[in-house]
């Protein structure tokens, strides 16, 4: 008789079978099959989910890792913990016990408070861990149960970042001149000569920008302060605060970025723009744009997300109904006239303008595109960037444009008289224009 309060695969396979959700048959078909590398690691219940079984009990339900995870916690009588990350104080969580106490036991401190320490765990039966962290916090302990595959995740994660910090901070304290001294090494780094003590702040860069990728942020702010600097997130247009990282950090966090993005390290006093293209967790290519800004306490830096994703979306992707996406495919579909896509920033404008750009462009159509700044580069589209220092404007380059037999033409943004007659004028004159104008609401 398998002992049903050890979290193993024979003794979850056994409660499932009890719970007349799991045939016999297929529970011993399983644990014939599944092989000692698999369970040593990868938890009970992900080798489970990845046979994508049909609840016996329910035949319209899968068995995936997220419903075995609510039933497991249901028969352990613990709550179901799910991980938000925006909320949690990763520095705090990752100070209770270190990286090798937490993964040997599969568990993460999920909150850390004066009244109580929050414990996440992967083994609901499993309390040896618990003696230690009671002697270490002095304080009562919450435990939680979380899905194993975020739990592991999560754990590395974290622990990466917060030693990431730890190193760099160390680093940072050696010497007079250290920052200085940083930038010459992430220098070298960038070069090709590897250098234990910038990797540091490398891997906090990474960590950073793939974090955002998965949190779909559309901006990274860097925001330096007396004593900490902030880094925040705007995920669907609403600020989160992510970090807290030590001054000198920062100001070498944002030296980094900004080699990155191939502008001028040592100019600080005036404001610069750059790009970086990397790539996600997924392995997609990924454009951000940069902009610094020097501060009273120094630099702050806002990294802006451009996902190319966005060109190969379909308009049911966006939002739109199969009504809604009808009638905006009449309208860009006409040979001529101005559509305007308002709303307020981040609300979806450019994507919007990509995406219906990229279904209209075809090798019989010439497509042209007067930005500020380019946002996304494709290939099908002629695109041009404005450039106030030589007097190209919005309106100066509609009228380029024009002189270019364009049948589309698409303009960033109307934001004055005169660009928005010249957008009239070459709708009037046989074109078909798309542009965007900033508003806060629908009434305005």
């Amino acid at each position: 008789m398998v002992n049903k309060k050890i979290c193993s695969l024979e003794g979850i396979l056994e409660l499932l079978v009890a719970d007349k959700i799991v045939e016999q048959e297929k529970a011993s078909m399983v644990l014939s099959l599944v092989s000692e590398k698999d369970r040593k690691s990868l938890h009970p219940l992900e080798i489970i989910a990845s046979r994508q079984w049909i609840n016996e009990s329910q035949p319209d339900q899968v068995l995936s890792l997220d419903f075995l995870t609510n039933w497991l916690a249901a028969q352990s009588g613990l709550s179901r913990h799910y991980f938000d990350p925006l909320k949690m104080d990763v520095g705090a969580c990752t100070s209770v016990v270190s990286y090798a106490y937490a993964s040997r036991f599969g568990i993460l401190p999920v909150k850390v408070s004066d009244a109580e320490v929050t414990v996440a765990v992967s083994d609901p039966f499993q309390f040896e861990w618990k003696d230690e962290i009671d002697r270490i916090v002095n304080r009562p302990i919450k435990t939680v149960f979380a899905n194993p595959q975020e739990l592991k995740s999560y754990s590395l994660e974290f622990y990466s970042i917060s030693r990431a910090m730890d190193n760099a901070g160390a680093n940072q304290n050696q010497g007079a001149s250290t920052l200085q001294n940083l930038e010459q090494l992430i220098q070298l780094g960038n070069i090709g000569s590897v250098d234990a003590d910038d990797q540091h702040i490398v891997s906090i860069v990474d960590w950073l920008m793939q974090y955002a990728f998965t949190q779909r942020a559309s901006d990274i702010h860097i925001e330096p302060r007396r004593e900490q600097g902030n880094v925040r997130f705007r995920i669907d247009g609403v600020m989160h605060q992510v970090y807290e990282i030590p001054a000198n950090i920062t100001a070498a966090v944002v030296s980094r970025i900004k080699i990155m993005g191939r502008l001028d390290v040592a100019e600080k006093r005036k404001p610069q723009d750059g790009r970086i293209k990397t790539r996600s967790p997924d392995g997609a290519e990924i454009e951000l744009r940069l902009s610094s800004m020097p501060t009273a306490f120094g630099e702050k830096l806002v990294l802006r997300i451009f996902d190319p994703e966005v060109l190969v979306k379909n308009f049911s992707a966006l939002g739109l109904e199969k009504r809604e996406s009808d009638i905006w495919n009449a309208m860009i579909g006409q040979p001529h006239g101005i559509i305007l896509v308002t709303g307020p920033t981040g609300s979806g404008k450019t994507t919007t303008l990509y995406t219906s750009l990229k279904h209209l462009a075809r090798p019989e159509v010439n497509v042209c595109t007067i930005e500020d700044p380019i946002e996304l580069v494709e290939p099908s589209f002629n695109q041009m960037q404005v450039q106030h220092n030589i007097e190209l404007d919005f309106a100066s380059g509609v009228k380029t444009l024009l002189r270019q037999d364009p049948d589309i033409i698409m303009i960033g943004e109307i934001r004055d008289r005169e660009t928005a007659e010249m957008a009239v004028q070459a709708a009037l004159t046989g074109h078909l224009v798309l542009s965007t104008l900033h508003t806060n609401d629908a009434p305005s």
